[in-house]
């Protein structure tokens, strides 16, 4: 048992209103148990960590690929493809398993720094990662990937890879770990890297076993020509094949005509937004209103920090709103309070969880603790004040402490399971092997 007190809590459990004066109680088995005002609060003889400032959920990056963190900086200024064929891909193929570990520990080190608790992997060498998650502590959605690309065939086959998450799902379950902290889904790449017949395939195997389907969609121009020019969009082509209908998060979803929106809310198909990578590769806006008018369910992520170049969902936060409002010329587009509450129970919803991202009775303890001894906040007694200087004006540099299931992750701005010296030594020696 723990209790955390705090003079304000956001549980972003609706509309960002902070609780003054608030505690959240935590069970044996990380779960929280009360979240309210003090006064309010059960007898309990918990140990009480006090906290000045602010309580609030941890964020959810609903897509990532964490490892490639070796690989920031290499092919900065090209576009998508060329981007990935004549860079990523390469490189990728040089990666062992002991690399995919220290950026994964890399990567995931520098989310908990910026209040991230749940990142939605795709990536390969799944194990290697699921253990670097587990040994910093933090959470994750792992969808192992499935590809046919250059270099990835010594992988295996997309058959081959598609079995191994069935078998692994099929010996271990659908979540597992301390406190919950891992739940597996599949990874299918793109259109544009799979057959039909493998994407179909594989989300029948996810629908199979209430899994995650967690694909690439319409992210740059000319990337999927072939899938139009057979089905007329990806999001048709997935409709057609029978690919939609279960757990479907579909990354950027860019290139996408009034019809593929339709598609998609008919199959109450989630989005992971990722406008940082998608303007670093100048691969367009994503029609955010829109989607939000047509009820889907949408959540942000960081995309590679190969591609972006990092991992702060307060960043996304902020350039959400802004593209937004670009998009639309309307000041009023996506609010401070939107983009917050994007990050954290859209996210979770996104996927299809509903025990991340808030902080209420039932979801897991991911809390961050939010220094407000900032320039950066005028006037914390002000609700829409306080949301506001949260995502504009101080973001990550206010994360002091991080829980995920109730264990302390992140204390003074420090992970508490790995040494970050140790983790920044090792991934520039791999960066520099896997460069060449």
């Amino acid at each position: 048992m723990r209790r955390l007190a705090a003079p304000l809590v956001l549980t972003c459990d609706g509309p960002p209103v902070p609780l003054r004066d608030a505690v959240v109680d935590v069970d044996d088995d990380g779960r929280i148990t009360f979240v309210g005002p003090a006064a309010d609060a059960p007898p309990s003889g918990a140990p009480t960590t006090h906290c000045s400032g602010l309580l609030m959920p941890g964020l959810v990056n609903t897509h990532a690929h964490t490892p490639l963190a070796l690989l920031r900086g290499m092919g900065g200024d090209l576009p998508l493809m060329r981007w990935l064929t004549e860079v990523v891909w390469p490189a990728e193929a040089r990666l062992d398993a002991a690399d995919v570990r220290v950026g994964m520990l890399a990567g995931g080190a520098e989310m908990l720094r910026h209040g991230v608790t749940t990142s939605t992997e795709m990536y390969f060498w799944a194990d290697t990662v699921v253990d670097a998650v587990l040994e910093l502590g933090s959470r994750v959605v792992m969808t192992p990937g499935i590809i046919t690309a250059p270099g990835m065939d010594r992988l295996g086959t997309w058959e081959q890879m598609r079995d191994a998450i069935s078998a692994w799902i099929d010996a271990d379950g659908l979540r597992f770990g301390p406190g919950g902290r891992v739940e597996l889904g599949y990874g299918a790449h793109s259109a544009y890297t799979l057959s039909a017949e493998a994407v179909a395939t594989t989300a029948a195997a996810a629908r199979e076993r209430g899994a995650l389907l967690h694909i690439h969609v319409a992210e740059a121009v000319g990337e999927d020509d072939e899938v139009r020019a057979a089905y007329g969009s990806v999001p048709a082509m997935l409709e057609t094949t029978g690919s939609l209908g279960g757990r479907v998060l579909a990354a950027h979803s860019i290139q996408m005509s009034d019809q593929d929106l339709e598609i998609f809310a008919r199959h109450d198909v989630a989005v992971a937004h990722c406008p940082g990578s998608n303007a670093k590769l100048a691969a367009g806006v994503a029609r955010i209103g829109e989607m939000l008018t047509a009820g889907l369910r949408i959540g942000l992520g960081t995309d590679s920090p190969a591609s972006n170049d990092d991992l702060d969902l307060w960043e996304e936060q902020r350039l959400a709103s802004l593209f937004a409002r670009q998009r639309h010329a309307d000041a009023t587009a996506l609010t401070a309070a939107d983009v917050l509450l994007l990050a954290t129970a859209g996210g979770a919803e996104a996927l299809g969880r509903d025990d991340l991202g808030r902080l209420r009775p039932g979801a897991w303890a991911d809390v961050v603790h939010v220094d407000l001894d900032d320039p950066a906040f005028v006037d914390p007694d002000d609700a829409a004040q306080l949301v506001s200087n949260l995502v504009w004006s101080a973001g990550s540099r206010s994360v002091r402490d991080v829980w995920v299931a109730g264990e302390p992750v992140l204390a003074d701005r420090t992970p508490t399971r790995v040494d970050p010296a140790e983790i920044l030594g090792a991934a520039r020696a791999a960066g520099r092997r896997i460069k060449g």
